[in-house]
């Protein structure tokens, strides 16, 4: 049998911060009882609010509703392209890599998923299918960086864990409004009423509040779904191989619900109600479809500009 091969620094202490506590995690299954059928009254509420029209519920949702009011009334005009697609890319090349015969290779791997997932029937195979060279290219090498980091930093993931890539989950409670969510990975045996699950999301680029926020819906959604809490929540941000973590509590859940129904709320008052929008400049300005016509967003942008990208949001 071949010796498994030596962590490196980064993989032990990423594990060390992994490993479950000796005492087991129960949360109180009033407490689960109560934040279920509190979050079934808001989903109830809005429902009621906005006339039985159909709303999913995602982690992005709750992200525009909460950022830039102007934006979140904007048509959907997202588009794919090489630099947004390395995601879904790098995570199904990582999801073969953890069954890989052999030793997985990164560029192996990125090959494997863009053949694949050229032949799924969706948007995200559509357009890989009917990339240009230049751009399946340009795609291919950001998603090998990303894979060949993942595997380089994390550390591996043995079977009796019971990993799950790309783990969706969905809450339907009565009415319209339906909760979805897509982890990059979530590790954990099922034991009963103990919470033994990790949700991780990796990310790339500088940490921000709304990746703690993200994970929280997430805790959220596995708790309304399944009624037993994951214990701990991790951003894994892959350029600089370090871990943001968070263990799960009822104030964590707590605040999930509490932004949950704030962002309902705003929805049905914008949408439904016709409150005026509420303009929050970021950076994100720089991708937005109403930039043309937004004055506050190019003011902003030149501020930015000016001090060399340095501005803080």
């Amino acid at each position: 049998m071949d010796t498994p091969p030596e962590l490196t620094p980064t993989q032990k202490r990423l594990l060390d911060q992994l490993r479950r506590d000796a005492d087991p995690l129960v949360f109180d299954e009033e407490f689960v009882d109560d934040l279920v059928a509190r979050a079934e009254a808001v989903a109830d509420e809005a429902s009621r609010r906005l006339g039985g029209e159909r709303l999913v519920v995602s982690k992005n949702f709750l992200t525009q509703v909460l950022g830039c009011e102007a934006k979140h009334l904007l048509p959907d005009t997202f588009e794919w392209t090489p630099a947004n697609a390395r995601g879904f890319v790098s995570h199904k090349a990582i999801e073969l890599g953890a069954h890989w015969q052999g030793d997985p290779v990164p560029e192996l791997l990125v090959d494997e998923a863009l053949a694949r997932l050229a032949d799924q029937a969706s948007f995200q195979g559509d357009f890989v299918a009917g990339l240009s060279d230049g751009d399946r290219a340009e795609l291919r090498a950001g998603a090998v960086e990303r894979v060949t980091r993942f595997l380089q930093d994390f550390p591996p993931l043995p079977s009796r864990a019971q990993p799950v890539f790309e783990a969706r989950t969905r809450w339907t409670p009565k009415g319209c409004v339906e909760l979805v969510g897509k982890t990059d990975l979530v590790i954990g045996k099922p034991e009963g009423r103990i919470s033994t699950k990790l949700v991780i999301d990796f990310k790339t680029g500088w940490p921000s509040p709304t990746h703690r926020h993200d994970l929280r819906f997430y805790a959220l959604l596995e708790t309304l779904s399944r009624r037993v809490p994951p214990r701990r929540l991790v951003t894994f941000y892959l350029d600089s191989a370090d871990a943001d973590i968070e263990d799960v509590t009822p104030s964590v859940l707590e605040a999930a619900l509490a932004r949950l129904e704030g962002a309902l709320t705003r929805h049905a008052e914008l949408t439904v109600e016709q409150v005026a929008p509420v303009k929050r400049v970021s950076t994100s300005c720089r991708w937005c479809p109403g930039l043309a016509t937004c004055d506050e967003g190019r003011q902003h942008l030149a501020i930015v500009d000016d001090d060399g990208g340095q501005g803080f949001d």
